[in-house]
């Protein structure tokens, strides 16, 4: 009997600098602390661990943060950790976020011989004063260095994050960004609009009406979108997620299990876990977790009705969308019987569509958010 499949993230909170846009649970810290927080992860993946004896992770992934600023030697005996206590599969996916500037040839290498077999490289931009005003610690020559020092490492599967909307961009200065990353030809592309959040530097200047001038309007915001999506589409590259973009068979597994509803469960300071529809996170103090104090946190059991929305808000991130037969099989009812009423709205009003799978449309994209709400029943 095949056994349940698992997806398992490790947050790494460490990073060299704090970039000015970002809200993630990550800081500096010297390596003492580093050290002590491996010693914690360990012994949390050891004490979880029996919890999962009866499923098998297909998917791994390093997140912070950022893992490449620990050494290569801590990381690993992470990943020795996980092994002894998981059952992984012999195809699994396992994914690391990499800053340039933070991973050189010799760490690459490293990484590589431990079974890290994708990686996910933070460029952001390839213009100094867009990379300068984001606070990034690289500039355009580190990340070609770490992009040129990964494929010599061995890495065959690639995906490069970048993002759009920034202060006073246009696609017109957006393109050749995303031109001169193309060129490189990695296996994935992630493309995010800048979102302004509360408590980051970029908040307390963009975040009044007269801050939020300086950024790029709606009407330019939806134009980079939809052009990035027509040159990648040219080069080769299918969205299939709202801002993933793979090329074929490349898509990012792990991601795909959180917007299909798969269980992952997550080590880590604040680190999020939903496992057989029961969803928690971990202690963000790290104090506590230091501790041995993990301390699932916002425990929940999801209902029936909760279950349904997810499966409609988060699958309806794909472009392929959700499956309705799936639905059923899950739900023991037809989606119709949910949804019908504010389905059919939304295909009068070209903003969903399809039989099969219940997609967004082109301009349901453009109001993604709105669409989704309407499968949160009150």
């Amino acid at each position: 009997m095949d056994r349940m499949k698992l997806s398992i993230y490790i947050h790494i909170p460490f990073c060299k600098k704090k970039c000015r846009y970002c809200d993630f649970l990550s800081f500096e810290a010297e390596e003492d602390l580093r050290k002590r927080y491996v010693e914690g992860l360990l012994e949390e993946i050891r004490l979880q661990a029996l919890s999962y004896r009866h499923m098998e992770a297909d998917t791994l992934f390093f997140g912070g943060g950022t893992p490449s600023c620990i050494s290569a030697e801590l990381l690993g005996t992470v990943m020795e950790e996980i092994r002894k206590n998981f059952s992984i599969s012999p195809d699994a996916e396992i994914s690391m976020e990499v800053n340039p500037g933070t991973a050189d040839l010799d760490k690459l290498e490293k990484y590589r011989k431990m079974g890290i077999n994708r990686l996910s490289i933070g460029a952001q931009s390839m213009q100094p004063e867009e990379l300068k005003l984001l606070g990034r610690i690289h500039g355009r020559e580190e990340f070609l260095e770490c992009y040129k020092a990964a494929r010599k490492a061995g890495f065959a599967n690639i995906s490069i994050d970048l993002m759009s909307a920034l202060p006073g961009q246009t696609w017109n200065s957006f393109y050749p960004t995303l031109q001169e990353v193309v060129s490189l030809q990695p296996e994935h592309l992630s493309v995010y609009s800048l979102i302004i959040e509360e408590g980051t530097p970029f908040f307390e200047k963009y975040g009044d009406k007269e801050g939020a001038a300086l950024l790029p309007s709606e009407e330019e915001d939806r134009k980079i979108y939809h052009e990035t999506y027509r040159f990648l589409k040219q080069s080769g590259y299918h969205r299939y997620e709202l801002s993933n973009y793979a090329k074929p068979g490349l898509e990012c597994k792990h991601n795909l299990g959180y917007w299909s509803g798969k269980n992952y469960v997550g080590f880590g300071l604040g680190a999020a876990s939903m496992v057989e529809g029961v969803r928690w996170k971990n202690t963000v103090s790290m104090e506590a977790y230091l501790a041995g104090e993990a301390k699932r946190e916002e425990e929940h059991r999801l209902t029936l009705q909760e279950r349904m929305e997810e499966y409609m808000f988060l699958g309806l991130r794909k472009t392929k969308g959700v499956s309705v037969s799936g639905f059923f099989e899950l739900f023991g009812t037809d989606m119709d019987v949910i949804y019908g009423p504010w389905i059919e709205k939304m295909k009068k009003n070209d903003l969903l569509c399809g039989t099969k799978y219940l997609a967004l449309t082109t301009r349901g994209q453009d109001l993604a958010n709105y669409v989704m709400a309407g499968f949160l029943q009150d």
